[in-house]
């Protein structure tokens, strides 16, 4: 049987279309909260972390945790073991649009409106003003748009050649709209077939071979053909035929794997650089200190012993991006303008315990160490430091880190 997934944009009347849908066809419903799930299961992390994958606003530490593409190769494989093992289904969200074109009994479908229908529907649904209404229809959006990029390139995520069918629902009511997509799942293309089952076996090969690379920290883009894997390296690497060896070697043994090449894609020769994820170091450092000067050169010498790090100059700032990307390790002076070091410390060991903080000042005293111990600090260092010092810090506070997760 056909698979229906549905896109579609906010206040779309898409509720209406779905349910319409579902009593036509007798599909059964899924949605993004069960990939979500399936997701966290096989990653061991929790569905909000991986449903920022779905944001627009990716994390500042991403660059070096590559925590999106993770998230995303988890989604992938649980969205992969769905289309393997489950029949007769529609599919409404994110998740869908992962699905390989080649997998020829999936229909894909679009909802849309335009702006003044969708203003309406917000007032009928949730009685928002206008205003209301456009900050929520613009972050939808927005989110969609980056979603759609991140898969496929495209800015417009209601771009036409991304679907078999776009449904305007402020012309199309949602009694025609299912008559419409019923039509279309009785045509010879969208029946099941030896090839389209073949093409969701090799999606979910894809997506087995995804998360294993994705667990050892790399990410490139993975294609699977009948057992046969190609590997695509879309950024810059200075030892090429190393990062081949290494990513045929994690790959060839898998099951169901029968070749393995690699290829260079568009972004290769781009000046981005491919930074492996190093689960040895910790990769979200935030550095909290008011001498930009200084903290620059730190966050520069941090990188060159590929550990990732963001800035916040003052403690404001710090507490409001710990809210948004929590860190593993955070880099703490004392004596800033507004809320100081102490304070800063004492409210992350409140709202996030697990954030291990280093204290890295020039005017602490011996007081000051004493508060900072008993605030649970993991370590006090004065400046200047020594730049291996710290690095063993880290590190330590790193193990720290994994070995409390593991013991979960």
């Amino acid at each position: 049987m056909s698979v229906i997934s549905v896109f579609h944009g906010i206040f779309c009347n898409q509720e209406a279309v779905v349910q319409s849908l579902l009593r036509r066809t007798g599909y059964r419903l899924m949605t993004d909260a069960n990939v979500l799930a399936k997701a966290a299961k096989h990653s061991g992390t929790s569905e909000s972390r991986i449903s920022r994958a779905f944001s627009a606003k990716p994390s500042v530490f991403n660059p070096f945790t590559h925590e999106k593409e993770r998230a995303i190769a988890y989604l992938r494989l649980a969205m992969a073991e769905l289309v393997v093992q489950e029949d007769k289904f529609l599919f409404q969200g994110y998740c869908g649009q992962l699905i390989p074109r080649e997998v020829g009994h999936c229909l894909q479908l679009c909802l849309i409106a335009d702006l003044k229908f969708r203003l309406g529907q917000a007032w009928k649904e949730k009685g928002l003003s206008e205003n209301e209404a456009l900050k929520i229809i613009r972050k939808e959006d927005e989110d969609r748009s980056a979603w759609v990029e991140t898969l496929f390139q495209k800015k417009d995520p209601w771009d036409p050649s991304l679907y078999d069918i776009v449904i305007p629902t402020d012309k199309t009511d949602p009694e025609e709209a299912a008559r419409l997509v019923e039509k279309h799942l009785g045509r010879d293309v969208l029946r099941t077939t030896t090839e389209s089952r073949r093409a969701a076996q090799d999606f979910l090969l894809a997506a087995q071979v995804g998360v294993a690379l994705a667990k050892e920290g790399h990410d490139v883009g993975v294609a699977a053909r009948e057992g046969k894997v190609t590997l695509t390296i879309n950024k810059h690497v200075v030892l090429l035929s190393r990062l081949e060896e290494e990513l045929k070697s994690i790959v060839a043994p898998l099951p169901g794997v029968r070749s393995v090449e690699t290829r260079i894609g568009q972004g290769f020769h781009q000046a981005d650089i491919y930074r492996k994820y190093n689960f040895e170091v910790p990769s979200k450092v935030l550095l909290v200190d008011d001498e930009r000067e200084f903290v620059q050169t730190l966050s520069e010498r941090l990188l060159l012993r590929e550990m990732g790090s963001a800035v916040a100059y003052d403690g404001e700032s710090a507490l409001s991006l710990i809210q948004e990307d929590e860190p593993e390790v955070m880099i703490l002076d004392l004596k800033m303008p507004g809320i100081d070091g102490i304070e800063v410390l004492r409210r992350v060991k409140q709202s996030h315990p697990d954030v291990e903080v280093i204290i890295l000042t020039g005017h602490g005293s011996e007081a000051d160490r004493e508060t900072c111990m008993q605030l649970g600090a993991f370590a006090y260092l004065q400046k200047p430091v020594d730049i291996d010092l710290l690095s063993r810090k880290l590190k330590e506070a790193n193990e720290k880190i994994r070995k409390k997760k593991g013991n979960r």
